[in-house]
């Protein structure tokens, strides 16, 4: 089929295979509950082969009649072979769609390693000040009131189509008196959980773009919980201005890191006592007769990756401690997960980054109004609009389609390695095998 490699080819006709014998072994009283939820997640690309095998089939019969017809050169004949080769051209047409929905299927735009995060987990956001002094501190402050404005609006886009008011708690906000933020943490969660008030449901298909390119954004961010509404936009936003007081354009930082947040529920199964050092001491700055009186700052750190959250916020010692606990919950959680994704593909590179907070991600230009993002290659015109609010949400479906892509390129990769490792075991074992054997 056209659009896609043999690799890719031979590992849709596996699925298939494999769709087929899960259910042979369900007829002959297999486990439902393990071998059903197998089925159910292979049943859309068997369902997509089964088409394509069948417009190949119908594909061959044409082409036999075809080749009847041409022994004859009468009028009949003749317009007999201008309506087969308008019905080959027809079939041709059906399996161009076909081929995509295929590979759709095959690596869904929504990772499935991290389908669960992506989906349901709130997060934890981490803004902070970089190189720039007071104007980093300012434009922090803009980029903390551009994501308060996108989890209010639930990742709804400018018509109020998205989902339901996503909640926020800050677990700490440091400003200036000009009134920047030197750092912020917060909490976006959603009551319902899915960006676009859908949740996810699904197997390998979790993505289907048939309606064409113009729904493929709303299609990817519907499914997104506050996590994976937001995770890309971690890393280093570099904002280029002349500030207020000055004349000479000025370049600054501000760093973001976007974290799954780890629910309440699981945090002491995550941190281990025996992992934690809390220490606890009297606040510092300002806040009445309440600051340096009683011990209520609470710092917590994980001893075996030295992460460390400090809160001294609240009044409260008790909600001190809750709200480091589940910043360095997060912290060791978003850790673990990007040493499983190193070693997932510790041989690759991406394009993409790692998703740290080091990494420039993004430039906003306000002599130029462009907002640049270096990883997908995409501008955008208006900083101040896009900055009330639509940012996340523009960049985000790029994003998703580059990280596929990625996914896309290195399973081809995979699959001629594989393929040449055949090859040298049985010359041209599996070259000769056409679609219509899928």
């Amino acid at each position: 089929m056209t659009n896609l490699s043999p690799s890719m080819q031979q590992r849709i006709r596996t699925m298939k295979a494999r769709h087929d014998e899960v259910l042979k072994l369900l007829h002959e009283g297999g486990d439902p509950s393990t071998l059903g939820k197998e089925l159910s997640s292979l049943s859309a690309i068997s369902t997509l082969c089964d088409q394509a095998t069948q417009i190949h089939a119908e594909k061959e019969s044409l082409l036999e009649l075809l080749q009847e017809t041409k022994s004859t050169n009468d009028a009949e004949s003749k317009e007999m072979r201008e309506e087969i080769e308008e019905e080959l051209s027809q079939l041709k047409e059906q399996l161009e769609p076909l081929s995509q929905k295929m590979l759709l299927s095959l690596v869904p735009v929504l990772n499935p390693d991290d389908l669960q995060d992506l989906t349901s987990s709130d997060a934890v956001i981490d803004i902070r000040a970089g190189t720039g002094g007071d104007e980093a501190c300012l434009f922090a402050s803009e980029i903390l009131a551009c994501y308060e404005a996108t989890a209010k609006a639930g990742g709804a886009d400018e018509s109020g189509n998205g989902g339901k008011s996503w909640d926020l708690e800050f677990l700490s906000l440091s400003r200036t008196d000009l009134g920047g933020i030197k750092e912020a943490s917060l909490v976006v969660s959603s009551r319902g959980g899915g960006g676009g008030g859908g949740g996810y449901v699904g197997g390998y298909d979790n993505f289907d773009s048939s309606d064409g390119d113009g729904n493929s954004a709303d299609q990817i961010l519907k499914q997104l919980g506050p996590y994976g509404f937001f995770q890309y936009e971690s890393g280093v936003h570099r904002v280029q201005r002349v500030p207020v007081n000055d004349n000479k354009l000025q370049t600054s930082a501000v760093s973001v890191a976007v974290l799954p947040s780890v629910p309440d529920s699981l945090i002491a199964e995550a941190l281990p006592p025996t992992e934690l050092k809390i220490e606890t001491m009297r606040a510092s700055g300002a806040g009445g007769q309440h600051v340096n009186t009683t011990e209520s700052a609470v710092r917590v750190t994980h001893i075996p990756t030295g992460i460390m959250a400090y809160m001294q916020e609240e009044r409260s010692q008790h909600k001190n401690k809750a709200k480091a606990l589940k910043l360095v919950a997060s912290r060791v959680y978003a850790l673990r997960k990007e040493q499983e994704r190193k070693n997932r593909s510790a041989a690759r590179s991406s394009l993409m980054g790692g998703g740290d907070r080091s990494e420039r991600i993004r430039t906003y230009n306000f002599p130029q109004d462009r907002i640049t993002d270096h990883r997908c290659k995409v501008s955008v015109q208006g900083v101040q609009s896009w900055l009330g609010g639509g940012m996340v949400r523009k960049f985000g479906p790029h994003l998703y389609e580059m990280e596929r892509d990625e996914r896309v390129e290195a399973l081809e990769e995979e699959g001629e390695e594989d393929q040449k490792s055949g090859d040298s075991g049985g010359k041209g074992s599996r070259k000769g095998k056409s679609w219509k054997q899928c």
